[in-house]
């Protein structure tokens, strides 16, 4: 979908969360991601968008760990 919209994975994921009335608050640490992060309040999404994506990834379905297991047995305190 980021492709045929001409615009990054991380621009749509940006996208879609300001669609959904959020403020996203992504890090970076190069001035060219913060460019292309910004550019995602361009992005118009229309609402057969959202119905798409949220098919992929419906909402509140986790998707795998936020950490690879090695930090995760980490996090087991």
């Amino acid at each position: 979908m980021a492709a045929e919209k001409g615009i990054t994975v991380s621009q749509l994921a940006l996208a879609w969360v300001l669609s959904k009335g959020f403020v996203p608050i992504p890090g970076t640490k190069r001035r060219k991601y913060l460019e292309e992060n910004m550019a995602a309040v361009t992005v118009v999404l229309t609402p057969v968008d959202i119905r798409h994506l949220e098919s992929i990834v419906p909402l509140g379905i986790d998707t795998g760990n936020r950490y690879d297991d090695f930090s995760m047995a980490l996090n087991d305190y």
